[in-house]
């Protein structure tokens, strides 16, 4: 089902979402890409559509792996100026990322006030509304002053009340003896994480730093693209988060230390009370975060699989599937023993 359809399909709000059937070629340079941007955010908000093209400016917010991120500026007929972003979903992705599911995730979500608000989508992308900040970078992430608001925004995020949601599951399978190997390291796994008995909470599943903004006038933090959210384990995301202190040159050796992670546990667990957060309960965070941070490493290792496979797209993903496979090995030991060690008790 189209993206538009399923937002069309939608009774469940007052507020009807604009939808275009226009579809923009992703491969195209910005200078080529703008005047069919500039028409598609015509043919989606209509009080735009008699303007000149001259009144709309067009610049790259961020290019992903698995999405391009547009600002749009609209100098409007009153002198107001607007702005919006468009997001443009990479080729193949849908291989990976269920976009009826993210769809229907970020307009309960901004519903929530997380992230910025849905306007509108088309073929292969969405238009929402541009939130004023800057993107977080690595080093951010374990400022204590930010660990802590990113610890009480997540503990917000994992309390809400969402909806049922579909599970993409890939029937894409290598036959290879590394599969097999890469297998049974999932299956060991997965055995301690359930003895875990984490909580399963809707996870944002991706909390890098690209996907954390600050408004630094308001000291104001905003969570964002939730194309991998879904309802998964809080240990994962946590464990995930914390394996992103990394940064883009994936430098493991700055993963949070245990007092880091402790200051980050007490503002997760009671936001409004840190300090009352006992032993005990930080013990067991403490474990299965950095457990799971064995999962992330698995997870997106088998993405990269996927991608190497799937997507057109100039990366080396095979070598990004050997980083976080290596690093899954590096640290197993220590962190099963841990974990069996507590479970033990």
């Amino acid at each position: 089902m189209a993206v538009a359809e399923v937002a069309r399909g939608d009774n469940s709000s007052s507020h009807i979402l604009r939808s275009s059937s226009l579809t923009l070629d992703t491969s195209l340079s910005l200078p080529d890409l703008t005047p069919p941007l500039i028409e598609l955010c015509k043919d989606l908000f209509k009080k735009w559509s008699e303007l000149d093209d001259s009144s709309f400016s067009v610049e790259t917010v961020s290019g992903g792996i698995t999405n391009l991120l547009l600002k749009v500026s609209v100098k409007e007929e009153d002198g107001n100026e607007v702005s919006v972003t468009v997001r443009l979903y990479g080729p193949n992705t849908d291989y990976v990322i269920n976009r009826e599911r993210e769809l229907q995730a970020i307009k309960y979500l901004s519903a929530a006030g997380f992230g910025a608000k849905l306007l509108g989508v088309f073929q292969n992308g969405m238009v929402q509304s541009f939130i004023n900040a800057r993107t977080l970078i690595p080093q951010d992430m374990r400022e204590p002053k930010l660990a802590a608001e990113i610890a009480k925004q997540l503990h917000k995020f994992h309390q809400h009340p969402f909806f049922t949601l579909m599970i993409l599951r890939s029937e894409k399978k290598y036959e290879t003896i590394l599969f097999k190997e890469v297998y049974n390291e999932v299956v060991e796994i997965k055995e301690l994480t359930d003895l875990l008995n984490a909580p399963v909470v809707f996870a944002h599943n991706d909390l890098l730093s690209g996907n954390l903004m600050l408004n630094d006038d308001e000291e104001k933090l905003y969570i964002i693209d939730f194309e991998y959210g879904s309802y998964s384990y809080r240990g994962y995301d946590i464990g995930n988060h914390f394996n992103e202190y990394g940064g883009y040159d994936c430098d493991y050796n700055l993963y949070p230390s245990k007092d880091e992670q402790y200051h980050f546990f007490r503002h997760y667990l009671q936001p409004d009370k840190p300090h009352e957060v006992s032993d005990k309960d930080l013990e067991a965070i403490f474990i299965e975060a950095n457990t799971y941070m064995l999962v992330s490493h698995l997870f997106w290792a088998l993405w990269a699989l996927i991608q190497a496979r799937m997507s057109p797209i100039d990366f080396d993903y095979l070598g990004y599937f050997f980083l976080r496979y290596n690093e899954f090995k590096r640290q197993k030991e220590k962190a099963c023993s841990l974990a069996r060690s507590y479970l033990s008790g």
